[in-house]
């Protein structure tokens, strides 16, 4: 029982500096030490050891005496740390330090056995409580079972508590915060936005400038387009592009979806509602457009017609896969952060050039989260139909 008892102390420690805990950690492996030292002490001195038993009333009490009182101030701070944390941390600390009064008692040959079996049986109810609470919450991610507040606090301003963030970031779960950023978008800012790949900046095509801030705040190249998303097909329908049947059977296998297809550009695109951005988006000649497959990004497209839309990371730099990234790396220069945690992909969509599709088929400019093979199967499937 001793050696058990110590084991799981020795092991909650353990456990507890792997999750950076260093008080739970330094807590456990003193609690660990005082069991061990208290058990052992108690079962030595009741066995035979080398046919004689140990005694350390014959003016060997001094160690023992030491270590007892060692284990009493070194508790007492610790009593002190776990006030700050919750009720049932502050308990068992409290009855360790019980336990040590025992253990020094017991050292001094003045341990009354009623007091002793008090103090272990409050400990023992506290360490069960204390396990089960914690496994229970951890399991259903909820307070279930209460742990209690901390009883010692330390007040602190709001301004040194957080830094303020740089931009408008609201939470994409909420409607208030898809309104802000419609909002902003529809008056000409730029806003980071979640897409079905990784994070993206996105602006009104309805605002050229903005467009053009794009570009500054990313550092991106002039001749690099930047692409359009809708919310669906339904809208490309009624702009009425002239798109071969080939082209549209092969948009609708794709979309909604991490592919992007580049046609041909030309005065339908007003229809859309591209509006003054017109220049600003693709070529002369083209211009890629894609429809994601993520709810929220489509509600913000509903709210604002037809975005442009390039990655989010500073040119040349690696994706934004979480909206912590667009905020830490662009931040200071956007308007809103619509946040959304982690991004469905690590690596942005797969682009192909569909302007030749009749006559010599698709080409893949760039490969990304849909493999080049899946999308020549699509194309290979609906030209065979």
């Amino acid at each position: 029982l001793i050696l058990i008892g110590g084991f799981v102390q020795l092991l909650a420690g353990f456990l507890a500096f792997r999750k950076y805990d260093h008080l739970g950690g330094a807590a456990f492996l003193t609690f660990s030490a005082l069991w061990s030292s208290y058990g052992a002490t108690k079962v030595l001195c009741a066995a035979p050891v080398s046919g004689h038993l140990l005694d350390i009333g014959a003016g060997n009490t001094e160690g023992f005496t030491a270590g007892s009182i060692a284990f009493l101030v070194l508790n007492a701070f610790l009593i002190i740390l776990a006030s700050s944390f919750n009720v049932v941390l502050l308990c068992l600390t409290l009855a360790m330090e019980l336990l040590t009064i025992c253990f020094l008692l017991f050292t001094l040959e003045n341990l009354p056995l009623p007091f002793e079996i008090v103090v272990l049986s409050i400990l023992s109810v506290i360490c069960f409580y204390g396990a089960t609470a914690s496994l229970t919450n951890c399991m259903f991610g909820k307070d279930l079972l209460l742990m209690g507040p901390p009883l010692l606090t330390v007040q602190s301003s709001k301004k040194d508590r957080e830094d303020p963030l740089p931009c408008v970031c609201p939470k994409s779960h909420l409607t208030s915060g898809l309104r802000t950023i419609a909002e902003l978008l529809n008056t000409g800012a730029v806003c980071g936005v979640p897409t079905d790949t990784v994070y993206a900046l996105a602006a009104s095509c309805k605002h050229p400038q903005a467009i053009e801030k794009v570009y500054r705040i990313k550092d991106r190249p002039q001749e690099k387009p930047i692409c359009i998303f809708i919310s669906n097909l339904d809208q490309l329908r009624a702009a009425a592009p002239p798109i071969s049947p080939l082209l549209w059977e092969f948009m609708e296998n794709v979309y909604p979806g991490g592919i992007g297809c580049i046609i041909r550009k030309g005065e339908w695109l007003k229809k859309l509602g591209v509006g003054a951005g017109y220049s600003r988006v693709g070529t002369q000649d083209s211009i890629m457009i894609r429809v994601p497959d993520l709810t929220v990004l489509v509600h913000l497209i509903d709210m604002t017609g037809p975005l442009a839309i390039t990655s989010a990371n500073p040119s040349g730099e690696v994706d934004s896969t979480h909206h912590d990234m667009v905020i830490s790396r662009l931040g200071h220069k956007l308007e809103g952060v619509l946040c959304d945690g982690e991004s469905d992909e690590v690596v942005a969509s797969t682009v192909v050039n569909c302007t030749k599709i009749d006559e010599s088929g698709i080409t893949i400019v760039r490969e990304g989260c849909i493999p080049a093979g899946k999308v020549m199967q699509i194309f290979e499937r609906v030209r065979n139909r």
